[in-house]
């Protein structure tokens, strides 16, 4: 466990133009990262809305047509469980019951980069995979034309050229799901908290929640707004959290953090000339212009421990990751200027603006790319590289295709399930409480693993063109932080942390890489030395 030096300083002048003087003091806490592995710092990007056969599903084999990147795989490179014969050719979602959306998986290419959105609610997630069928995906989940098919379409290395780079490189998985079915908020709260029961709405959208069980609680099952944020939609429905984040436990123990969201400075006017809540960018890709903080993406304003409801801006860089009045919440902005002034949080959670963060419908992979290139690049040149891990992972599936279920290790039988019959998904309750934990012995609407989504581990210290075939899910990663800096302590109150898998085996902590680094090309996710000096 980190130990804690507690210190009340006065900050002189501001680090940066973005920040003014304090003018009172505040208390700073300088962590001595005691950790079990030589990882000192860890970076989750948290992007959106991915299938891992979205992404990977013909990994390690792209095609190459004239004019898009071209991607050749190492000689030794693993196989992945992908859409090999007779997934690819002999689909199950040939079913007719998919009408005209009846399809085998195809190939998307880089000129479709931008796509419509999917269909990815909790029920209608369950109900796609038929009983473990995985046959009903167009019916259920297909939301974008082409007779409803588009949710079969994939891309490959001539598209997503920069993760796969990424994966030839570092480590990555083709076992890891959303701890939940559902969309981007309860996949938000379960890698924050593992833990989607406890909220108190103001009923704007009933549907956004169930009933989580006989103490009359509600289980977040849709994407409400957070309850307070000065952001949120006042007409969606808005949600307050009850329970204990890893923010929460990380802060006891006093270990730096913090929690990085594209848009979240309020003060900032972009070069289109909007600024506040409504700040936005347009997206060359996709031709739309979206709003850079989506406050139901937001990581801990879902708590009252851990909100800056106002978007309050930290006195200086050297408050980020301490104690101060951004309460640990911050701009993506901010991350950067921290690191560049050797003041990195030990563990840091970043959400990018909302054109690059992946989403379909207003972002696209090539827009995506650039963020996480350009942030990996960036991380790669500081001294604090050799001691870092950056975890690439996303929210939620978007009910993209993915031909690969994982086990039920969590049933619900509550009114939105539908996997296994209705009101149904899996047999027999299982063991995971809400968060009261003694009035309700087994929370509704938390049935899972959901849909299986990537996720690639890079560092120095990661293994290299290794695919993990372990079982993991979102709350790996909290688990993996509770391991490393708070002695193997758990959330408790019915969180999934308590039965995940762990990440390590995607690490190799006996001897650091010589070549742990892969500097690309922000714009074709090629290697590209030059891209790091």
């Amino acid at each position: 466990m980190a130990s804690l030096l507690t210190l009340t300083i006065v900050l002189g002048p501001s680090l940066t133009p973005a920040f003014a003087a304090p003018s009172t003091p505040i208390t700073q806490k300088i962590t001595r990262n005691a950790t079990a592995t030589p990882i000192q710092y860890l970076v989750v990007i948290f992007q959106e809305n991915i299938s891992f056969d979205h992404y990977f599903g013909t990994y390690p084999n792209a095609l190459n047509p004239p004019f898009e990147n071209k991607f050749k795989a190492a000689a030794n490179t693993t196989t992945v469980n992908g859409l090999n014969n007779p997934v690819l050719n002999f689909n199950p979602n040939l079913n007719p019951l998919n009408g005209a959306g009846a399809s085998n998986p195809f190939r998307l290419d880089v000129l479709q980069a931008a796509t419509p959105d999917q269909n990815h609610g909790y029920t209608a997630e369950q109900q796609a995979f038929d009983f473990g069928l995985l046959d009903l995906f167009p019916l259920y989940t297909g939301n974008g034309g082409q007779g409803n098919n588009l949710v079969m379409g994939y891309y490959d290395g001539n598209t997503v050229t920069g993760l796969w780079n990424y994966a030839q490189h570092f480590a990555m998985s083709d076992n890891h799901y959303s701890t939940t079915f559902g969309p981007s908020t309860p996949g938000v709260m379960n890698l924050i908290s593992g833990q989607t029961n406890g909220a108190t709405t103001n009923g704007n959208t009933p549907s956004d929640e169930v009933s989580g069980g006989p103490d009359g609680s509600l289980t977040v099952i849709g994407d409400p707004d957070p309850l307070g944020d000065v952001c949120s939609n006042p007409s969606r429905d808005q949600v307050n959290m009850a329970g204990t984040n890893i923010g929460d436990l990380l802060e006891a123990a006093g270990v730096t953090w913090g929690g990085f969201m594209g848009g979240f400075d309020l003060t900032i006017t972009n070069p289109n000339g909007t600024t506040g809540c409504a700040r936005s960018t347009k997206s060359n890709i996709t031709g739309g212009t979206v709003g850079d903080y989506i406050p139901h993406h937001s990581f801990f304003n879902y708590w009252t421990t851990t909100n800056n409801y106002n978007h309050t801006r930290p006195l200086s860089v050297a408050e980020i990751g301490n104690d101060g009045p951004a309460n640990h919440q911050y701009d993506t902005n901010d991350f950067f200027a921290a690191v560049s002034n050797g003041n990195q949080p030990a563990v840091s959670f970043l959400k990018a603006q909302a054109y690059q963060d992946g989403h379909a419908g207003y972002s696209d992979p090539i827009d995506e790319q650039h963020f996480l290139v350009d942030t990996i690049n960036f991380l790669q040149k500081q001294p604090t590289w050799n001691s870092t891990a950056v975890v690439i992972m996303y929210d939620d599936s978007d009910g993209w295709y993915d031909h690969q279920m994982g086990p039920i290790v969590n049933t619900s039988t509550g009114p939105a399930d539908a996997l296994t019959g209705p009101n149904a998904c899996g047999a027999a309750a299982t063991s995971l409480p809400g968060v009261n934990t003694t009035a309700n012995p087994h929370a509704l609407g938390r049935c899972g693993y959901g849909m299986r989504q990537p996720l690639l581990v890079i560092s120095p210290w990661a293994k290299q063109n290794f695919v993990d075939h372990s079982l993991t899910d979102l709350s790996s990663i909290i688990h993996f932080v509770e391991d490393n800096w708070l002695g193997g302590q758990r959330i408790g109150q019915g969180s999934f942390d308590a039965i995940a898998g762990p990440i390590n085996q995607m690490f190799n902590f006996s001897k650091i890489r010589s070549n742990g680094k892969l500097c690309l090309d922000p714009n074709t996710g090629e290697p590209s030395p030059k891209s790091c000096k």
